[in-house]
């Protein structure tokens, strides 16, 4: 009986292994990027007010929106600086971004943002620890519950190196 189950059981794993064919069955892999892939990623910024620092290096991240028609960005702070997470429309053929009374909704903390100057220069600053060419990001922003100030943010695109963490 064992020497018939051991048999079964060869038989059984040679056609297992015998099936698998590298070449068939199998597609290739097609990963299509996002629209708005060139303003997307995580970016280090500080925040200004009238020319002070009043926030220093906090991560901000622009991703596409659930839609991914190359028409926004959404843009979230994380709540580092002021707990926003917007969509935000943009010009991809020159990289700027803006909008007026735009939605946030962060947790029970609805309130409207207003973005203007926003753009996106490919190698256009360097990173504070590696002094690496990289992306930069800049933009003034106002919060609806705090109108009048105009936060003013800039900064760059994460490098991924220990040296730019901040």
């Amino acid at each position: 009986m064992k020497k018939i189950f051991n048999y079964i059981l060869v038989i059984i794993l040679m056609t297992a292994f015998s099936a698998c064919n590298d070449d068939e069955g199998f597609e290739e892999l097609n990963l299509e990027k996002s629209s708005v892939i060139e303003m997307s990623g995580d970016w280090y910024v500080q925040t200004f007010i009238g020319g002070n620092m009043v926030v220093d290096y906090e991560v901000i991240t622009t991703s596409n929106t659930a839609a991914d028609d190359g028409t926004e960005i959404q843009m979230s702070d994380h709540e580092h600086i002021w707990a926003f997470n917007s969509a935000i429309p943009v010009n991809l053929t020159d990289l700027t971004f803006s909008g007026s009374n735009l939605e946030s909704k962060v947790d029970d903390y609805e309130i409207t943002v207003s973005v203007t100057n926003g753009v996106i220069q490919k190698n256009g600053t360097v990173s504070s620890g590696t002094n690496q060419s990289v992306d930069f990001i800049s933009f003034d922003i106002e919060f609806s519950d705090d109108p009048g100030s105009i936060y003013h943010i800039e900064g760059y695109k994460r490098t991924g190196f220990l040296e730019d963490e901040h």
